[in-house]
């Protein structure tokens, strides 16, 4: 009998830590991508788009989104931090989204997306806060590893790119919530595949939540 228990009991801890698909540091950053699977997260509209390979997630096919869905604060963020390193290949376009909600099909109607883009033909380029104060200037290369960080604080976004604040932009007052949800609020995070010709990859992927 207590060799059974033992084994069910080791069975239960395996199982909780394969759950466990996050870990945190000392200075609250929080990885929330295990290196190996998808867990914790949900894909939308071609699920195929995104892979895992060599630690990374692979973004390449038909549009698509993957959301956070994961234990990290409930996946709902309101002042917080993300980053990730990024590498894209050339002619390629992806997004990181903030403040968003998980949707079936389409561009996702809530939150706000931060350009992923060095030589793809759509002239906002990394850093952009998509269509509302966006980046023509090119600051990395394809084909090299790079950090994207982004901050959200109040009705504040900082976009860092390796460390340098690229873009700094601050919601104004004006902007009413209407029926787009393009407004900071607060919501989860997302990556974008944006067009099948598209590709991507993503690692390291860590958020820090911030007091309110």
């Amino acid at each position: 009998m207590k060799t059974r228990l033992l084994f069910i009991t080791a069975t239960l801890l395996l199982g909780l830590c394969g759950a466990l698909t996050f870990r945190s540091t000392a200075d609250g950053w929080v990885s929330i991508f295990d290196g190996k699977t998808l867990n914790g997260w949900k894909a939308a509209e071609n699920p195929g788009t995104f892979s895992v390979q060599d630690g990374a997630i692979v973004v390449f096919g038909p549009r698509a989104h993957l959301f956070y869905e994961g234990p990290v604060n409930n996946h709902n963020f309101k002042n917080f931090e993300w980053k990730a390193q990024v590498k894209t290949m050339p002619g390629a376009n992806s997004g990181m989204f903030i403040h968003t909600a998980y949707q079936e099909n389409g561009w996702p109607s809530k939150g706000y997306e931060i350009q992923v883009n060095q030589t793809h033909t759509d002239w906002r380029k990394t850093g952009s806060v998509y269509a509302l104060q966006d980046v023509k200037e090119v600051f990395v290369k394809d084909n090299e590893w790079y950090t994207e960080h982004i901050i959200v604080k109040g009705k504040n976004v900082t976009v860092k790119i390796n460390d340098k604040v690229i873009n700094n932009y601050t919601e104004p007052d004006s902007i009413s919530q209407g029926s787009s949800g393009k407004k900071l609020s607060a919501g989860t995070i997302a990556l974008q595949g944006h067009d099948p010709k598209s590709k991507v990859y993503y690692k390291d992927i860590m958020v820090r939540t911030l007091p309110d």
